[in-house]
Order: structure tokens, then C-alpha cells, then sequence
């Protein structure tokens, strides 16, 4: 790996024991390769929080722009809700 940056990482001593037993086993290498997973796995998480953040903020700018508030009887939602779930489950039959 020619193209690579050297940094310095600090870590609870539970970690450090989890990473010395997964080179330990076997499983890899070098520390520096649980690490690099780690990243890989934790890249791919923080791409998808990002994507879900601004679905969310498009969400919200939706919302806000289609009107002002309104009351709902949220005992009424729940029973349409009830009753077109019913009516799918029967037509779906």
C-alpha cells in the first residue's frame, strides 16, 4: 500500500483486546486491517445517514410548504386506517 496516511487512534481498552484477538485468531492480518474494515463498514453507514438526513429535510420543506397546520382526530385516522387495511386484505384475498 503505497498510497497511504499513518494516524494515531485511541481507543477504550475493551476495543484494543477485540482487535489484538481478531488479528490473533487469524482472522486478520494487522490491526491496521480490522481498522480499515471497520471504516469501510462504518463509510457506508455514515453514506447512508447522510441520504436519510436529506430525505428528511425534504420531507420537512414539503410539509411546511404544503399549508398550515390542522387538527386531526387521530382516533378517526386510526379507524380509517383499520378499515382500508381491512378492505385491502379482503380484495388482496
Amino acid at each position: 500500500m503505497a498510497n497511504v496516511e499513518k494516524i494515531s487512534v485511541s481507543m477504550t481498552p475493551q476495543h484494543a483486546e477485540i482487535l489484538r484477538d481478531a488479528v490473533k485468531s487469524g482472522a486478520y492480518a494487522s490491526g491496521s486491517e480490522v481498522i480499515r474494515e471497520a471504516m469501510r463498514d462504518w463509510s457506508a453507514k455514515w453514506a447512508q445517514k447522510r441520504d436519510d438526513i436529506g430525505k428528511l429535510r425534504e420531507l420537512w420543506a414539503e410539509g411546511k410548504a404544503s399549508g398550515p397546520a390542522t387538527e386531526v382526530d387521530f382516533d378517526q385516522a386510526l379507524d380509517e386506517a383499520r378499515a382500508e387495511l381491512t378492505a385491502f386484505k379482503k380484495h388482496d384475498r
